[in-house]
């Protein structure tokens, strides 16, 4: 495997665990997002990774969506609750979000990583054919 190869594999990941951290950053910031009852709450979103076509590297293969029922609360003050007094907020736990926003940023920085190893190694035998 080449240098550029190597660069190019983990710029796919990197790719790949940035769209994993626009996911979780959208469930964290649609958390507490309220709705009617008669109305889907927000659904989380999580991200499917695949083997890239070429077979070097991964790629996003799409977004599942979670749950659309949400969950049901009692909160007679919100001006969206129902005649029962309940609205929907959606169904996305807080801890998990932070463990998988946790996940992806190692991820994201362990492939940014190869990538400045690599440019390295590139820049040293540079150096070395510009010694001789």
């Amino acid at each position: 495997m080449s240098i550029f190869e190597s660069i190019g594999i983990a710029g796919t990941g990197a790719t790949t665990y940035r769209k994993w951290l626009d996911a979780v950053s959208d469930n964290l910031s649609n958390m507490n997002d309220a709705v009617s009852t008669s109305q889907s709450a927000f659904q989380q979103r999580y991200v499917i990774a695949q083997q890239s076509a070429d077979g070097k590297g991964v790629q996003v293969g799409g977004i599942a969506l979670g749950s659309k029922e949400g969950r049901i609360v009692y909160d007679p003050q919100n001006p969206l609750a129902d005649a029962n007094g309940n609205v929907r907020y959606p169904d996305i736990d807080l801890s998990d979000q932070m463990g998988q926003l946790i996940m992806a940023q190692r991820g994201y920085q362990a492939n940014l990583s190869v990538v400045d190893r690599a440019k390295d190694a590139y820049q040293a035998a540079l150096q070395l054919g510009r010694s001789s």
